[in-house]
């Protein structure tokens, strides 16, 4: 039973995977359908598994599951990303200041820990594992926060629009920048600076949403549906 619940859930993730790194490459353009009778045939799988693939990469924002129509790569205006890395700016500045006080010194060591690990992904150019360990120092500090409405509110944001915040990291020096980033805001928890913790944590969610929109090759990810990510 044990075995045949991790063939399922291995399976799945190659399902996934597969859409996302579609999506991401841009092979399947945003508006696109997303054929389920082409996966089930290449996995050699009934629809079932793939329909609930559909329902995870819909709540990451990838896919648009419609009515009548089946499962749509999202798009993202602009404004969809203006409005995104607004709110995140303003969560996770607020959960730096209150984690600022109370953030153990063991915990500042691991999210030092955590960065350097970070740097050595960012060297590899691996955007997937660095996406993953990224993650987690964030998660760090805002738990620390100690508020878990405020911890389960960012979360479900992150997960809706992980796309973006993926896209984002793929681009050019922006895994080396993070890091960079990263150990600013180390640093201000360590001095205990609340106001500079939130300063710099809100810059680094700003700029994330800044490298999608203002890059001078702008122009070469937009067509007349939106952010093609």
């Amino acid at each position: 039973m044990k075995k045949s619940v991790e063939k399922h859930l291995t399976l799945r993730e190659r399902i996934l995977e597969t859409i996302r790194d579609a999506i991401m490459s841009g092979a399947l353009k945003p508006g696109e359908k997303v054929a389920e009778p082409e996966l089930a045939s290449r996995f050699g799988i009934s629809r079932t598994p793939i329909r609930e693939a559909f329902r995870q990469l819909e709540s990451e924002g990838y896919l648009s599951v419609v009515p009548r129509k089946g499962a749509l790569v999202a798009c993202f205006s602009p404004k969809d990303v203006e409005e995104f890395y607004a709110i995140k700016s303003i969560l996770e500045g607020y959960a730096a200041r209150k984690a600022c006080s109370m953030l153990s010194t063991r915990e500042i060591n691991k999210l030092e820990a955590i960065n350097e690990k970070l740097r050595e992904i960012a060297a590899e150019g691996d955007v997937r594992h660095f996406f993953k360990v990224h993650n987690s120092f964030h998660d760090l500090f805002i738990r620390g926060a100690g508020n878990e409405k405020l911890h389960e509110m960012i979360a479900q944001l992150l997960k809706k629009f992980q796309r973006l915040r993926m896209a984002s990291l793929s681009k050019p020096g922006r895994m080396q920048l993070s890091v960079e980033e990263h150990e600013k805001i180390i640093e201000a928890f360590r001095n205990r600076d609340a106001v500079l913790a939130e300063m710099l944590v809100q810059k680094n969610a700003e700029y994330g949403g800044k490298v999608l929109i203002e890059e001078e090759s702008a122009t070469e990810l937009w067509n007349s549906k939106g952010l093609d990510l």
